[in-house]
């Protein structure tokens, strides 16, 4: 080969490296592709530099153009990326860029995280936000933190156990109660028939008690007594506040209806239906109309003791919801009562009072249940209702 063809051939191979190098050098800083620019700010680089990769999802989709300065204090550093055009599909404005490190001491990249699919698309030039990165002084501060409480933490302990060794000494040699119970066998029987005989004392008293129920619960049935329990029609006072609610709801009611105990009740202190057919009108529109919340409402006149009246009203109100449940299909759970005891006005038959069913509207919230159910069991024991204004059962 002639010494010319050489040299030719050295000049070909040399400009097919340096095209090689510039395709190699120019992809990666996107010299020949098309894309757009992003903005963003940060209060410290942490030493990203100019030239930097840009990742979105861990692949390399651009590179940091330039990192400028801010005029003035207080501003930030604001870096100006260049982004392949393909990612501007899934960069949006919510995107956020942040500073990561390759490893624990490469170099930074800025990483961008995509975007929600209901966000609009970033344009050229637009700035995103950003999150502080994560410098290794800091990590390393805390760090020394760390250890520092830990070593307290060790010396604590060490501390605690020197300490447990001491009882422990003393323990073993007799000193204090422990000691003595542990060193000294009659002590420490002694104390353990005490402690039988405590218990036996106390399974005795459990017994005793458990006996008294059951012949108390033997007595409700027991042919003497059962007509007074039947005559109440509960057993429990409690079930005359399991639907009463503390106060009357909030707003106006759409329709009322408004009784005489007079007519529904067989007695001026009794809860014992007798006219129970006048209810039907109540059920019947409870069952044919969407409500939010019907309240049963009874009210005595002011004759008589209050403690007494509170609980009739009470008795004549559940019994009237046990009769509506009973027989008309709505949402019970929507009808609550309220017994109101002695009411001024409230009625002028010989002061039997009034019944009123108030209805609300949809979405009217339902006050709250009473609550102590136990306080009223023991109002009732203090001041028991009368024979006659007893509980009957359901109907």
């Amino acid at each position: 080969m002639s010494r010319v063809a050489r040299l030719g051939l050295f000049i070909v191979a040399t400009l097919a490296v340096l095209a090689t190098g510039i395709f190699v050098i120019g992809s990666k800083e996107y010299l020949f592709r098309s894309t757009y620019r992003l903005r963003t700010q940060f209060a410290n680089v942490a030493g990203l530099a100019a030239g930097a990769d840009v990742q979105i999802g861990g692949v390399h989709s651009g590179t940091v153009h330039s990192i400028e300065l801010p005029h003035k204090p207080g501003d930030k550093v604001i870096v100006v990326m260049d982004l392949d055009r393909a990612t501007h599909e899934i960069i949006k404005r919510d995107s956020v860029a942040s500073i990561q490190t390759e490893g624990l001491l490469g170099s930074q990249y800025l990483a961008i995280s995509f975007g929600s699919a209901g966000q609009a698309e970033v344009k050229d030039g637009e700035t995103i936000p950003s999150e502080p990165p994560l410098q290794m002084s800091d990590l390393f501060k805390k760090t020394s933190i760390i250890l520092d409480s830990s070593q307290q933490a060790i010396q604590n302990a060490t501390f605690a156990t020197a300490h447990l060794n001491s009882v422990s000494a003393k323990i073993d040699s007799g000193q204090g109660t422990v000691g003595a119970l542990v060193n000294d066998k009659q002590l420490y029987n002694n104390l353990e028939q005490t402690t039988t005989t405590l218990h036996d004392t106390t399974l005795k008293a459990q017994t005793g008690v458990t006996d008294f129920q059951e012949n108390m619960e033997a007595l409700k049935h027991n042919f003497l007594l059962s007509g007074y329990f039947k005559k109440r029609g509960y057993e429990d006072s409690a079930d005359l506040q399991e639907n009463e609610i503390a106060r009357l709801p909030s707003g106006t009611p759409v329709k009322t209806f408004t009784y005489s105990p007079k007519t529904i009740f067989d007695g001026r202190e009794s809860a014992k239906l007798k006219n129970q057919k006048s209810l039907d009108d109540v059920g019947r529109f409870l069952a044919q109309n969407h409500l939010g919340v019907a309240v049963i409402v009874v009210s005595a006149g002011m004759e008589g003791d209050a403690q007494k009246e509170l609980i009739l009203t009470q008795a004549q109100a559940m019994v009237v919801r046990e009769y509506l449940v009973g027989n008309f299909a709505f949402d019970d759970s929507q009808l609550k009562t309220l017994g109101m005891g002695k009411q001024t006005g409230a009625g002028s038959e010989a002061g039997w009072g009034t019944i009123q069913v108030l209805i609300f509207p949809a979405g009217t919230d339902v006050p709250p249940n009473k609550q102590g159910a136990a306080g009223i069991a023991s109002k009732t024991a203090e001041s028991p209702i009368p024979a006659s204004a007893a509980v009957a059962p359901k109907p």
